[in-house]
């Protein structure tokens, strides 16, 4: 559970060091255009975080159905090995994935010289593009929607099984700390999952974003899961909170 915690973590810092610099040129300096090779980089980046968030997230559902339906078996079934393999192979998957619209965005026929936008997205390059955005647009959406509903599948999933175990075999004290344990997950499955649902899939069955609510759900989209994550597992996990107090006693000064 913690390497997939750590990962994550790793994942939260790419996320915010690809998309504040950006927010700081448009705060502070007005600057409100990007290259295109600068943009795609910058979009390559962003979505690569936003497909591993939702792939580590995932593994870490499996990993509580694990805990808890085969607590005596943890150990043996998800080795050192073997959690490092299913982290490497979402890596490659997620690459790949994100190779598809990287290879597009790069070939694409561009109309002006630089890109006036806040946020580099797939989207955003395309509607640059002088070319017809439906067929382009459709590559996304079928990519998002795998990222997206499998993953989603996994967890879902994942949560049925652990309810059915826990209430089949769980007296009431050990279901309390169950549900305890499995809240930590559920509070960052949906800031991670409920903006890209309202972003990608909404506008696709007619709801209609302005300009202004896209961004805002861009931001909260990518910095949202960003600010979650370190207040969920460090101050709701016993382990990592006793092992923080730990070492800012350590570190104070003494009287």
């Amino acid at each position: 559970m913690y390497f997939f915690i750590c990962s994550l973590s790793v994942v939260d810092i790419i996320n915010s060091s690809s998309v504040s610099p950006t927010m700081i040129l448009v705060l502070l300096a007005d600057i409100t255009e990007i290259s295109y090779r600068s943009c795609i980089t910058q979009m390559t980046v962003n979505h690569l975080v936003f497909a591993m968030e939702k792939f580590i997230i995932s593994l870490m559902a499996y990993d509580r159905l694990v805990a808890i339906s085969n607590p005596l078996r943890y150990h043996s079934m998800l080795t050192k090995t073997r959690i490092v393999l299913l982290t490497v192979a979402s890596w490659v998957l997620g690459f790949s994935i994100i190779a598809v619209l990287t290879g597009i965005a790069v070939r694409l026929p561009y109309c002006q010289k630089t890109l006036s936008s806040v946020f580099c997205d797939y989207g955003a390059l395309v509607l640059a593009a002088c070319v017809n955005t439906v067929e382009y647009f459709v590559v996304s959406s079928v990519l998002a929607f795998f990222i997206l509903l499998c993953s989603f599948a996994l967890i879902f999933i994942s949560y049925l099984k652990i309810i059915f175990t826990v209430l089949k075999i769980a007296p009431s004290e050990e279901r309390k700390k169950m549900y305890s344990t499995c809240s930590n997950h559920l509070i960052v499955v949906v800031s991670v999952f409920v903006p890209p649902f309202v972003i990608i899939i909404l506008p696709r069955i007619g709801l209609v974003l302005s300009l202004t609510e896209r961004n805002v759900l861009i931001i909260f989209s990518s910095l949202g899961p960003c600010l979650v994550n370190p207040f969920v597992y460090c101050f709701r996990t016993k382990e990592i909170r006793s092992q923080l107090f730990r070492i800012f006693k350590a570190v104070a000064p003494q009287e």
